[in-house]
């Protein structure tokens, strides 16, 4: 069992560290429970994705349940689209049971994206309902008002895009997330600075709820230019890109842009959410880089 919680850790007030990790896409979980290893004691929580970007993989309670028995911290995240409020309670319920209580609530990427594209979405709720349910739930109450045997002590938190074009819009979401209950947040990619600054200034101090700074390890100026096609929102400056195309180590370049950026961010806001995908046993080298020590274990 990990030695901490990271609703502790929240409340403690400590610099968050977090880190995203993609359950296999079949039965074999040996890789994906490796890569997570790796991160004991350098990160607070790990993240545990719902079929991220539409593709199809190992249901995150299964993995988060992994996690938690090799004495990892998950957090859970759990996505509306594939499942209507039945579920998604059931699901929380399990969790709770299992002792999975750190839960993001996400609306989910559209299906057209990923590998089933002739899904059908449920989206019977989205993320500001599902944190409310899980708020009932906390209360010992479905969705319906009809009792549960024992309250569930669930944490929850939500996502954030600090680099909406629409301040209005990203005010007005991010306050109907706060009211609806949640305790932390962990933002997109952030790729201007100065913006996020912005955000913290208007919005993420005054909230009073830990803002971790997405940070995403790009490995080449070909895997930058890839990401600017292909996630909207998503517009990496052409100085990065041109530094990555320029170096001789492009990936080892991407690590201490990372570095970088966690040092930025440890002067703005509660934490960072590390995103490494596929490569995970990078991430202790770059919070070295960063001057980000290990956890203690008291």
């Amino acid at each position: 069992m990990a030695a901490f919680t990271f609703r502790d850790v929240v409340q403690k007030g400590d610099f968050l560290i977090t880190a995203e990790v993609m359950p296999p896409k079949g039965p074999n979980a040996e890789e994906f429970l490796a890569k997570a290893l790796l991160l004991k004691d350098r990160v607070h929580g790990v993240n545990v994705t719902d079929s991220n970007r539409a593709v199809m993989r190992m249901s995150p309670l299964a993995a988060s349940l992994l996690l938690k028995q090799q004495g990892l911290e998950p957090i859970c995240q759990l996505a509306c689209r594939d499942r209507n409020r039945i579920a998604l309670q059931g699901d929380l319920l399990g969790a709770a049971a299992l002792g999975i209580h750190n839960i993001l609530a996400l609306t989910g990427d559209p299906v057209a994206v990923g590998d089933h594209p002739d899904a059908r979405s449920v989206c019977d709720f989205e993320s500001v309902r599902l944190l409310q349910a899980i708020g009932k739930l906390n209360q010992g109450f479905d969705w319906q008002d009809h009792p549960l045997n024992q309250p569930t002590q669930l944490f929850a938190g939500a996502a954030v895009d600090p680099q909406c074009p629409s301040l209005s819009g990203l005010s007005r979401r991010f306050e109907r997330k706060i009211n609806a209950g949640a305790q932390f947040f962990q933002t997109q990619m952030i790729t201007d600075f100065d913006q996020f600054a912005r955000f913290m200034d208007v919005l993420g101090y005054p909230a009073g709820k830990p803002v971790l700074a997405g940070v995403f390890l790009l490995k080449s100026a070909k895997n930058a230019l890839f990401i600017n096609r292909t996630l909207p929102g998503v517009k990496i400056p052409d100085a990065v890109i041109e530094r990555l195309a320029r170096a001789e180590h492009p990936l080892e370049e991407g690590m201490r842009l990372c570095a970088e950026q966690i040092q930025k961010a440890r002067q703005l806001c509660q934490g960072v959410h590390l995103m490494a995908i596929r490569k995970e046993e990078l991430i202790p080298q770059i919070l070295d880089w960063a001057g980000i020590p290990a956890l203690s274990k008291s």
